[in-house]
């Protein structure tokens, strides 16, 4: 109740604890959640479709690569092979959509893309996901310079392909130029998965051949949106974190006549210091919990949002919720805890005259 007593006596400076808390944190949450976002919904249309991805030889990104579709039929021979498609995964202007992501697959694909309305395309016709479809009102589609039929709309669970359109990958090959981006291979045996994969990559010399957690794990475009928001993340965090224990340490020293006269009044340092303690406490982890609800607020809405093209999702996760409690608390308590123990040794009179300064 002292502690409570304490915060409500000064709103003001309490107001501007909190904030800087809630900002600081929000601050984290939000930039690796959409990071982590964006990745794990790539990484789970990657996981999902196959057990070995084979893509170009020495393409760092899948949308420049090329495939000969042509292997399919070969891998389609190998031993404890139950399936493969081929895809072409491309982004382009649609109408009056700035830019789309464009899935072209082979027909044994299709049933990946749960249909809402009409049937799967044909040579000509596109599929819309959801969200893109709710964009357009007409029967066909302009992609690029050229007009295809809408024949269905879809719905999925990853972003990317609710704010895209699927077509026959013939289509998507006269389209972007290519073959295939990349085949998919699913196995008969998880035990196989590694033979397999070297079975196909001596097909040919010119292909890479992973499993599709090993494709995940060493994905270029994966490490530099990780360790762009690692390093981001890290300034914006450390930087609140900092202004946190400046703005305790400030506020602490603005009370040194208050902590005079309870010296003066026979109150132990131990009184201050945990009276101080539980002050802090109670507003770190205020100033945490709404900062969460806020991030896990945004969070929720950022798929929804028209402008960002269904494109950006954010993934909130436990270890990183725990890491950011554990440290705004440790800071706020080193802000106000290590000024106050060292003002509390101090005299009295000396505190009460520096607090009247």
């Amino acid at each position: 109740m002292t502690a409570i007593k304490a915060l409500r006596k000064n709103p003001l400076k309490s107001l501007l604890i909190f904030s800087s808390i809630t900002i600081a944190v929000m601050a984290i949450f939000l930039i690796s959640s959409v990071s982590q976002g964006v990745i794990g919904m790539y990484s789970k249309m990657i996981n999902s479709d196959g057990d070995i991805i084979v893509t170009q030889k020495g393409i760092s990104d899948t949308f420049f690569s090329n495939v000969d579709i042509g292997l399919i039929q070969k891998i389609n021979e190998l031993k404890h092979v139950s399936s493969s498609y081929a895809m072409i995964v491309g982004a382009s202007p649609v109408g009056h959509i700035p830019i789309a992501g464009i899935y072209g697959t082979t027909a044994n694909h299709f049933e990946h893309y749960k249909l809402l309305r009409g049937v799967y395309p044909k040579e000509g016709e596109v599929i819309l996901g959801e969200n893109l479809a709710k964009q357009f009102s007409t029967s066909n589609i302009n992609i690029g310079n050229k007009k295809f039929e809408i024949s269905g709309v879809y719905s999925s669970e990853i972003g990317f392909e609710e704010g895209g359109l699927v077509m026959n990958i013939s289509d998507a090959g006269v389209l972007f130029n290519r073959s295939a981006s990349m085949l998919f291979v699913s196995s008969s045996s998880p035990n196989e998965i590694e033979s397999i994969a070297k079975k196909i990559s001596d097909l040919s010399s010119e292909i890479e051949v992973k499993t599709t957690q090993n494709f995940v794990k060493e994905y270029n475009q994966f490490k530099i949106i990780e360790n762009s928001s690692l390093v981001i993340s890290t300034l914006a965090f450390a930087m609140g974190l900092m202004g946190i224990a400046s703005v305790m340490s400030m506020i602490v020293n603005s009370r040194k006549e208050e902590f005079g006269i309870m010296r003066a009044l026979g109150k132990s340092r131990f009184f201050i210091i945990k009276n101080l303690f539980f002050e802090t406490l109670i507003m770190s982890i205020s100033a945490y919990i709404f900062a969460l609800l806020l991030s896990l607020g945004i969070l929720a809405l950022l798929p929804h949002i028209e402008m960002l093209q269904w494109y950006v999702n954010g993934t909130l996760s436990l270890s990183t919720a725990l890491y950011v409690l554990a440290s705004t608390i440790f800071m706020a308590l080193l802000g106000s805890l290590l000024p106050a123990w060292i003002a509390s040794k101090t005299d009295p009179i000396l505190l009460i005259n520096q607090g009247c300064a």
